[in-house]
């Protein structure tokens, strides 16, 4: 009895399965169709050429029709990645049904030197593919693509959070210089900050050399560009929040500023980020977060390695501040209390580790809020 050196393909193929691997210069496409045994198929087409894709994918169409007589339809998959979405809108318009899928969640082998190529690449989606077709549980995590409302929404949250990062650095680097010259207290951000600036002296009691004050100056160039660009999103956003009121899909920004605690930011990135999306329950919320435990269980082995961190980063982000904000501003809600009990005999330690168990209660909690409408426990509602 002789062994195959590969594994069989043991499916009953009712469709052409192809992956596309993407990258700049050239797009791989590997497909599998009735009636050509267990052999793959790889064609290349240059990047961003949409309609040679879908010429390509017609061409595949047509050989399976003269070689079985049957007309397949297509299935597709690429990996979610640099390209966005905008390809997978491509195919879903004309009538291709496509998959975009978390890279990180298809399983890969454990050597220490994996061999990786395109082709190999390809090869694994298409197999990926097919076992999420034929129902296999965790296989893979198939992304739910956001519709291009949503995802243009949430270009305001992401963009504030990077420019509130590069005004933190264009402070950095002021304060920095002035360290230097024994200088300390001076505020970048403050309104009086020209008139402020003309006034140091080093810790030597002398006025700021020339070039040290030209380059201070530039640097308050680009901290104002900044700031200004921030009140801009800022404005942006608050114009925003009564147009997602006004939808009746999107009531969670309106839910969400009635708890005291959370303003427009956190409730904008809570909504873009989050809440548009449909759950079937808390687990697949707190998955979503990345906020669920990884247990290491094996033979003798029984501990905890914290939470998976597999989801949406921002979300998790947001969710921590928010936790931390709401034990200040709902200190008599029950997630509070909850938290207090278990951190009241521990250190910094206890209390960094029992916050992202609270994020993760308090996000299935604010979830609740949004689509059933019950209030936390004991959480304060905003005065009307």
């Amino acid at each position: 009895m002789s062994v195959s050196s590969h594994a069989t393909i043991s499916t009953q193929l009712n469709a052409i399965f192809v992956s596309l691997e993407l990258s700049r210069s050239t797009w791989l496409v590997t497909s599998l169709a009735p009636g050509n045994g267990e052999r793959m198929s790889r064609h290349t087409v240059p990047g961003g050429d949409i309609a040679g894709l879908l010429a390509r994918l017609c061409q595949l169409q047509t050989k399976v029709r003269e070689r079985t007589g049957v007309s397949y339809r297509l299935v597709v998959i690429q990996e979610a990645g640099l390209d966005g979405f905008w390809i997978h809108r491509c195919l879903v318009k004309e009538g291709i049904e496509s998959h975009v899928v978390d890279a990180a969640s298809i399983a890969t082998s454990r050597r220490s030197r994996r061999a990786k190529t395109d082709r190999l690449d390809g090869e694994a989606l298409v197999r990926a593919l097919l076992a999420y077709k034929r129902g296999e549980p965790r296989v893979c995590a198939m992304v739910a693509v956001p519709s291009i409302e949503d995802e243009d929404r949430r270009r305001i949250g992401r963009e504030r959070r990077v420019l509130v990062g590069e005004r933190i650095q264009h402070v950095n680097r002021i304060k920095g210089l002035l360290f230097a010259q024994g200088i300390t207290g001076y505020e970048p951000v403050k309104a009086n900050r020209r008139a402020m600036l003309e006034e140091l002296r080093t810790g030597d009691g002398r006025p700021l050399p020339n070039h040290i004050t030209r380059q201070i100056e530039r640097e308050l160039d680009r901290l104002e560009m900044v700031m200004a660009q921030i009140d801009e999103v800022n404005k942006v956003r608050e114009a925003m929040l009564p147009t997602v009121e006004a939808e009746e899909t999107a009531k969670a920004p309106r839910l969400l500023l009635q708890l005291r605690g959370i303003g427009p930011e956190f409730a904008g990135t809570l909504y873009s980020e989050g809440f548009y999306r449909h759950f079937a329950n808390r687990r697949q919320v707190a998955a979503y977060a990345g906020l669920v435990p990884s247990p290491w269980r094996s033979g003798t082995i029984d501990r905890e390695q914290g939470v998976s961190k597999a989801g949406n980063k921002r979300l998790r982000t947001t969710m921590i501040q928010v936790a931390w904000l709401w034990l200040r501003h709902q200190p008599g809600s029950e997630l509070s209390q909850w938290f207090n009990q278990r951190v009241q005999d521990g250190g910094g330690r206890i209390r960094r580790v029992m916050i992202v168990a609270m994020a993760r209660k308090l996000l299935i909690a604010l979830w609740q809020f949004c689509t059933a409408g019950v209030v936390p426990k004991g959480a304060i509602l905003k005065a009307a």
